[in-house]
């Protein structure tokens, strides 16, 4: 029977899961011939050991180790649909990569980013707004710095607390 695409990867975890399978199919990729590899088993267990490794595509027809099959379902696995627009700009846990170089897009993702770390109407100390912003970025002081600049983030005169500004709409 045909194995579809989306189910590949089963028999080789599952070859990857049985102890004995993969003890053998470790020896046979370090060099060793199959015999070797397959002599602490009994006779049931040998036959059991190769049809596990020969469905998972892990040995070849002569009982010789086939890394290939790493690959083989590596590439029938369904590419991850790319991101677009700002969100390029995040890896795939939200936390920022970038900047975009246009104006529009940069003020976009700040936006995003504004929203997320922030609710309407509510405020934080610095240090709160901090915690916030390190879910989302390694710099934490350069995206504080441009949340305010862009004027998505207002800041008390004394600096000591936060809030989204007036009449910002998320992009999300």
């Amino acid at each position: 029977m045909a194995r579809s695409n989306d189910d590949q990867w089963r028999p080789l975890i599952a070859a990857l899961a049985n102890d004995r399978a993969r003890e053998v199919f470790a020896r046979l990729t370090l060099g060793a011939d199959a015999d070797d590899a397959l002599q602490d088993l009994s006779p049931s267990r040998r036959r059991h050991v190769v049809e596990t490794l020969r469905r998972a595509g892990l040995i070849t027809d002569d009982l010789r180790a086939d890394g290939g099959a790493f690959g083989r379902v590596l590439a029938s696995a369904p590419a991850a649909p790319r991101p677009t627009g700002v969100e390029r700009y995040l890896s795939r846990d939200g936390r920022l990569t970038g900047y975009p170089s246009s104006p529009n897009q940069r003020r976009e993702l700040l936006t995003l980013l504004a929203h997320r770390a922030l609710e309407p109407g509510e405020v934080l100390d610095e240090r709160g707004l901090n915690q916030r912003l390190a879910a989302l970025t390694d710099d934490v002081a350069a995206l504080r710095r441009h949340l305010v600049d862009h004027e998505l983030v207002e800041r008390t005169r004394s600096g000591t607390e936060y809030a989204l500004a007036a009449e910002q709409t998320p992009s999300e």
